[in-house]
């Protein structure tokens, strides 16, 4: 067992997960040390990761086929917690999507749920008969599965976690071979409902807001209106992403210096320590600890597709995908909401954010990435008799 184990390790994805656990305290520290609520942030975070690393090494022990055997009961267990979070859930940042544990840890299942729709969608897709995905059979039950949680996140509310599901949905459809002709229908619904969706946001734009106020959504309209109607936007609603912009701007090519970011430093910018830690990237590194930050990212997707490309399991090839597809949206928006081309999300930076929920969930991620690689060629029964 360890010496398949030992075999099966990826050590360019271990040596990428290090690396960015010390670019994550790094900037958490920079982002906290004069904030004194959140100063111990940064201490936190090794002990998340510690706790990632020893959940990512246990799993390295299990056949990701076996584990996969229960991904119907895992979604419903994550159903169950995105309802209970209506009744039992408590709200941070506007949005009522947090459990808070004993001992103040905050437990996220939107996060999790992200994992577990990778999961199940994949489930599904390796037991299909047919090369081709069938529309009724398969396609119109995947976007039901997709659609409850997301409209339960969404809820919440949480756009960039429920946006996230949608793309997952996506990715894995196209994996599984989504006949063309049912892809360009999908195409012309989304730009058609896009399109009439920002045209009657604009053209009624004063009814929406009362109805947004008359709900208490108010902060909604003001991410959106951020991004698409920037002019009409109130102060409060753009002074996050102009912030952002301006500190990441003003870092220039080589940045201010580590711990010289006057925009962190300052606390202008908020949640620099979480959602908005890209900012103390891009101020006190410039555009080359930002572009290096990418290229760490780049080798990391890089690393995860070569591994699918040569692995034998097909349901390997759809986890690793949905999975890389996941990573690959939340740097997308994490980065995008702060320098001006997506609207402001609650939305983590993975591996670099602080929060445990998310570091774990993408630990346990990579550990699946992992145990696809070491058990490819090995069964359950198999697996079974291998461990005796």
């Amino acid at each position: 067992m360890l010496k398949r184990i030992t075999k099966g390790l990826d050590a360019t994805i271990l040596l990428l997960l290090l690396i960015f656990m010390i670019i994550s305290i790094f900037c958490i520290y920079s982002a906290t040390r004069t904030v004194p609520d959140f100063s111990q942030s940064y201490i936190k975070m090794m002990y998340y990761y510690g706790l990632g690393f020893m959940v990512l090494f246990m799993m390295l022990f299990f056949n990701y086929k076996l584990l996969l055997r229960f991904a119907p009961l895992y979604y419903f267990i994550g159903l169950g917690l995105l309802v209970l979070l209506f009744f039992k859930g408590d709200t941070l940042n506007n949005a009522q999507g947090w459990f808070i544990l004993p001992g103040g840890i905050g437990f996220q299942p939107a996060e999790l749920c992200k994992l577990i729709l990778i999961l199940f969608l994949s489930y599904l897709l390796s037991k299909r008969e047919v090369e081709t995905l069938s529309l009724f059979k398969e396609i119109l039950p995947m976007g039901f599965i997709t659609f409850v949680p997301f409209l339960l996140v969404l809820m919440q509310p949480d756009l960039g976690n429920s946006i996230g599901y949608l793309v997952i949905f996506i990715v894995l459809c196209w994996f599984g071979h989504i006949n063309y002709k049912h892809a360009w229908i999908g195409l012309v619904i989304m730009i058609i409902v896009s399109g009439s969706s920002l045209y009657s946001y604009i053209k009624y734009h004063e009814e929406v807001k009362q109805f947004m106020v008359s709900k208490h959504k108010a902060y909604w309209l003001d991410r959106v209106d951020a991004v698409l109607l920037p002019d009409q936007a109130s102060e409060k609603a753009t002074y996050h992403m102009k912030q952002s912009v301006k500190a990441i701007g003003s870092g220039s090519l080589e940045g201010d210096g580590y711990l010289h970011g006057t925009s962190v430093q300052s606390g202008q910018v908020p949640y620099t320590y979480s959602d908005s830690i890209f900012v103390v990237v891009g101020e006190e590194f410039g555009f080359i600890g930002a572009s290096g930050l990418l290229i760490l990212y780049f080798l990391l997707i890089y690393r995860m597709v070569t591994i699918a490309l040569n692995i034998r399991s097909q349901t390997g090839i759809y986890i690793i995908g949905g999975i890389s597809a996941m990573f690959l949206f939340q740097v997308f928006e994490n980065m995008g909401m702060l320098i001006g081309i997506m609207p402001i999300t609650g939305i983590t930076l993975p591996f670099i954010s602080y929060g445990g929920t998310s570091l774990l969930i993408n630990m346990i991620s990579i550990g699946f990435v992992l145990s696809i690689k070491i058990y490819d060629d090995l069964d359950v029964a198999g697996f079974s008799a291998y461990r005796h």
